[in-house]
This record gives C-alpha cells, sequence and structure tokens, in this order.
C-alpha cells in the first residue's frame, strides 16, 4: 500500500497510508493526540514507583519516546514493551521531526536507539527505561497480569476492525494487572462495549484535538 509522510495540524510529521485514508497519528496533531491520550490520561495516573507498559502499535516510536521524557519528570522507572506487525522502515523514521518539534535535540540519541534495538531483545535505553520490541500480531500476545499500563494504539476499528474485539481486548485484561489502565484514541460505542464485554470500567473522557472523545478502561 502506497504510504507518505504528511504534516500534522500541530507541525508534527506522521505517516499516511493513502489506500485506506488512515494515518499513524491524528491528523489534527501527532505530538498533541499522543500526549492528550497517553500522557495526560495514562502515565500520570502514576508518579514515584515502577511500571511495565505495553503498547499496541509501537509504529514510529513517538509514544515511548514521549514516555521516556516524561518518566524523568514523574519520577518512573519504565519497562516498555511495544509491539508491532509490521515495523515501520528506517527511511521514514528519519523523515518524522519529533526531536525538533518537541525541541529535544539532547534525546535523539535515545530515539534513534529506540528505533535501531534488535527485536525480540531487552535494551537498556537509559537508566530508567528499558524498551523490548516484540515483532509479532496483537491477537498472539498472551501475557498474564504483566502490564500496570497499556497504550492501545492501533490503527482504526474502521479500517481494522479485527484488532477491536472482544477477543483482542480479552487478551489486554488479563494482561494487566489488577487495577491496571488502558487508554486509547478511539470513542466508538461498539469499542466501549467491547471493553465492557471482558470486564473493563470504561469512562469517556475529553478527546485530543479533532475528536470528542476518547475512552480510558480499568481491570476491576
Amino acid at each position: 500500500m502506497k504510504r507518505r509522510i504528511i504534516t500534522t495540524g500541530d507541525g508534527s510529521k506522521t505517516i499516511q497510508i493513502e489506500d485506506w485514508d488512515e494515518q499513524y497519528h491524528s491528523k489534527h496533531g501527532a505530538i498533541q493526540e499522543a500526549y492528550h491520550v497517553f500522557i495526560e490520561h495514562g502515565l500520570r495516573l502514576f508518579t514515584n514507583t515502577k511500571i511495565n507498559i505495553l503498547e499496541i502499535g509501537f509504529g514510529t516510536g513517538l509514544n515511548a519516546l514521549i514516555t521516556f521524557l516524561e518518566s524523568e519528570k514523574l519520577y518512573l522507572k519504565i519497562n516498555y514493551t511495544g509491539v508491532e506487525a509490521y515495523p515501520v522502515a528506517a527511511e521514514e523514521v528519519n523523515q518524522l521531526n519529533y526531536i525538533s518539534q518537541l525541541e529535544t535535540e539532547v534525546y535523539q540519541k535515545y530515539f534513534d536507539e529506540m528505533h535501531a534495538s534488535p527485536w525480540e531483545k531487552e535494551v537498556q535505553i537509559a537508566k530508567t527505561f528499558q524498551l523490548l520490541k516484540q515483532n509479532k500480531d496483537f491477537r498472539s500476545i498472551n501475557d498474564i497480569n504483566l502490564f500496570n499500563l497499556i497504550y492501545f494504539d492501533a490503527f482504526g476499528a474502521r479500517v481494522q476492525p479485527e484488532l477491536w474485539t472482544e477477543e483482542v481486548f480479552l487478551k489486554m485484561y488479563e494482561a494487566l494487572q489488577v487495577k491496571g489502565v488502558l487508554v486509547t484514541y478511539s470513542a466508538k460505542g461498539s469499542v466501549r462495549r467491547a471493553l465492557q464485554a471482558v470486564g473493563f470500567i470504561v469512562e469517556r473522557l475529553p478527546g485530543p484535538p479533532g475528536k470528542r472523545e476518547m475512552l480510558r478502561a480499568i481491570k476491576a
């Protein structure tokens, strides 16, 4: 499928899959969306502790980067697992402008290492941030009671409905520890109902720019 780099509403870039009219991040603002959904309503629930994070859709590495940046402010030690079925090519990563947009040039080496690190191997990116990238289908995740926080950032249900089912969300529920949290940009009624059906307590929250609502789910 044809892919191209586009500039989103906040000046940050993302990858667009033209055949699907779908982007890796919101066209209204890639960085704004990532901070709003995954940091404001996910990561900042945790402070001064050690947590395990699972990202569904490692993609461009933006969520991992900002999690690393924010973890230092929140005094967090993070074990970060990013699952991706179709890794982004290096030439695409090199066209993304997250470091300059975030004005964090000193962290360029960490972002580069995140993408250069081998798959299926734990890598210590920094003293307080360990990364494990897994190249596999989301439906093959079988972790039990491991994670405190899940970033559910798969492509939308419009183009990949098979990733937003009770089957997948049951795997997410089982992968979380009790009182663990899942956050996603989606607010579709079918997604909310699927989350509730497997046992999550679900709340609707104000969405990022361009979206009215998002969802946050807690393992009872």
